[in-house]
C-alpha cells in the first residue's frame, strides 16, 4: 500500500518526467534549452529561431542586433562590446535560441549551448528564400531600404563558399565540426 506523501511524490516525479526534468546525482533538474542556429544569409536562421522560440518559449537573439555598431556604413562592434551585450543576454535568461552567421560570437556561446543546427542549404536556397524574406524593420527602417540591399546580400550570400571569414562556410563547418554536444545540419528548407 502506498501512503499518501509517497503517491504524492510520485505525481510531482512524472509530472516533472513530462516537462524534460531529469535526475542527476539524487537531484531533480528541468533540461534547459539553449540552442545555436548558424548558417548562409537567406538559410532560414530567423525563421527557425522564431519558430523555437514561440513552439518552447525561448528568448530569442538575433546576433545581428549586437554585431554592428549603429553607422552608415556599417561597422562591426568590438568582440569584447558585443561579448557584453551576450553575457547580459545570458544572465537575463535560462533558456534561449540564438541565431547568426559569426561563428566569433557563436563561440562565445559554444559552452552555455545544449544544442546546435547548421543550416547548410545550397546557394541557390539561400539566395531564393532571400529574395522571399519577410520585411525585418529590426535591421531596416522600411521595406524599401531592405529591398534596395537586395543585390548585395545576393553577392554576399553567393561567396559564402569563397570566404574565409568569421561568416564563411569553412568557418561554419569547422565550428558544427567542434562541436561536442546534440547537433543537427538540415540541408534543406524546414518545412514547419
Amino acid at each position: 500500500m502506498v501512503n499518501v506523501n509517497d503517491f504524492y511524490i510520485l505525481v510531482c516525479l512524472d509530472f516533472l518526467r513530462a516537462f524534460g526534468a531529469v535526475k542527476a546525482e539524487g537531484k531533480i533538474r528541468i533540461k534547459m534549452k539553449r540552442i545555436l542556429i548558424f548558417g548562409n544569409s537567406g538559410s532560414g536562421k530567423s525563421t527557425l529561431a522564431r519558430h523555437l522560440a514561440d513552439k518552447d518559449s525561448l528568448e530569442h537573439l538575433d546576433l545581428d542586433t549586437i554585431a554592428w555598431l549603429p553607422e552608415i556604413p556599417p561597422q562591426r562592434m568590438l568582440l569584447s562590446d558585443s561579448r557584453i551585450k551576450i553575457n547580459d543576454f545570458l544572465s537575463q535568461n535560462k533558456d534561449w535560441v540564438v541565431e547568426g552567421c559569426y561563428s566569433d560570437l557563436l563561440e562565445l556561446l559554444k559552452n552555455k549551448a545544449t544544442e546546435i543546427i547548421f543550416l547548410n542549404l545550397s546557394i541557390e536556397q539561400c539566395i531564393a528564400n532571400a529574395k522571399n524574406r519577410p520585411w525585418e524593420p529590426h535591421k531596416y527602417q522600411t521595406k524599401e531600404e531592405q529591398e534596395g540591399n537586395l543585390s548585395m546580400l545576393i553577392d554576399w550570400v553567393a561567396k559564402y563558399k569563397e570566404r574565409r571569414d568569421t561568416f564563411s562556410f569553412s568557418a561554419h563547418q569547422d565550428f558544427y565540426d567542434s562541436f561536442e554536444g546534440k547537433k543537427v545540419m538540415y540541408t534543406e528548407n524546414i518545412k514547419y
